[in-house]
């Protein structure tokens, strides 16, 4: 049996009926931007992260480019990101014209450590960045303490996070804004890219929701220089049909999750680590392993599909050269890159399907 890594054919076929419904609805309606399905889908979205604002854009990445840009952060602007995290974290601070500054994860959770980030706070630094990364939330409290005392902004990066829980509550209103990517492979994902911020500040979301629609609320009346980063009445319209399922698919990750957890033991695959305050929801199943490659490819022969989430961290990419980090400036987060291995995970994995992946990484990971 081949376990394919992710298969977005599944979610698809269980909502084929409600998507073509969808399609359909939109296609009869005539309006393609901006209309009823957007606005229903921010109203409805925002009530599952329990915030009172979101804003549909195109992608996630330009959900915290935006987010940077409506606080008036620029050039000469520093904003802390975590050192282990996807590219497009920090493309978003470059983006606004300002300079990403890299914070190491903790070795456990993998998230940034608040430990290690008022050290990297200068009179430059004007907003944090945490990273809920692989869907399990970050230290959050920890870190908008440090925010509040040098009266910094706290930005979510939830795009692996929908639903997720810190003590609690929804990843989405733990800061100031958050922004969100609906990417096919998201644990809500479109049928193409998307994105939104949420918030609970109204100031926020208005001058989001006029830099992403050219700098104009009324058409041809452009108040500043903007940008094209709408959500598509498409891609809202099947979005809307995948949130009355998210809770329930949330929670067959889950419990992917949890046999994982408790039957992957006694071998050099070390398992993700979960606080107390957690409620993770399982956008990614990660494990370190000494001899990832190697692993990998046993797993591969044996028809089971993974990913490395990431081969390279950010800031030894080259499109990061002009900020000189070398091998070992970070060396937690290059550890953890040169390790992790992500495991199939999804709502439509069968306990068959989950039993061959825990026999095979038990097998293969003792070797």
């Amino acid at each position: 049996m081949n376990i394919p890594f992710l298969d977005l054919r599944a979610p698809h076929e269980e909502l084929r009926a409600e998507l073509r419904e969808a399609f359909e609805r939109v296609l009869d309606s005539g309006w393609y931007i901006q209309g009823d399905e957007v606005k229903q889908f921010e109203h409805e979205f925002a009530a599952f992260c329990e915030a009172r604002y979101c804003v549909g854009v195109g992608n996630g990445l330009e959900a915290l480019h935006l987010i940077l840009r409506a606080y008036g952060i620029g050039e000469g602007d520093e904003v802390i990101v975590p050192s282990n995290t996807y590219i497009a974290t920090w493309l978003a601070v470059s983006y606004a014209g300002a300079r990403p500054i890299p914070v190491e994860p903790d070795k456990h959770t993998y998230n940034i450590d608040p430990a290690l980030i008022e050290a990297a706070i200068t009179p430059n630094t004007k907003a944090i960045i945490a990273v809920h990364l692989y869907g399990q939330p970050a230290d959050m409290d920890a870190i908008s303490a440090i925010a509040g005392k040098y009266h910094l902004k706290v930005i979510e990066d939830a795009a692996q996070a929908h639903g997720a829980r810190y003590k609690g509550k929804r990843v989405g209103t733990l800061g100031d804004a958050a922004g969100f990517s609906f990417y096919p492979a998201k644990n809500i994902g479109a049928l193409g890219d998307g994105g939104a911020v949420t918030t609970n500040d109204i100031d926020l979301a208005d001058k989001v929701r006029v830099l992403s629609n050219y700098g104009s609320q009324v058409k041809y009346h452009n108040e500043v220089k903007g940008f094209n980063s709408r959500l598509d009445e498409l891609q809202a319209a099947f979005l809307r049909e995948k949130l009355k399922r998210l809770d329930e698919w949330n929670g067959r990750r889950k419990a992917v999750a949890a046999d994982y957890l408790t039957e992957i033991c006694d071998n050099k695959v070390v398992l993700p680590y979960i606080p107390e305050w957690a409620n993770p929801v399982w956008h990614l199943f990660v494990v370190l392993h000494p001899q990832r490659d190697c692993l990998q490819k046993k797993l591969s022969e044996c028809g089971i599909g993974t990913a490395i989430h990431y081969p390279i961290p950010p800031h030894l990419q080259g499109a990061y050269a002009e900020l000189s980090y070398a091998m070992g400036s970070f060396p937690i987060a290059e550890k953890i890159h040169q390790e992790v291995l992500s495991l199939p995970i999804g709502p439509h994995m069968d306990k068959k399907q989950v039993q061959l992946v825990v026999d095979a990484v038990k097998e293969l990971g003792r070797a």
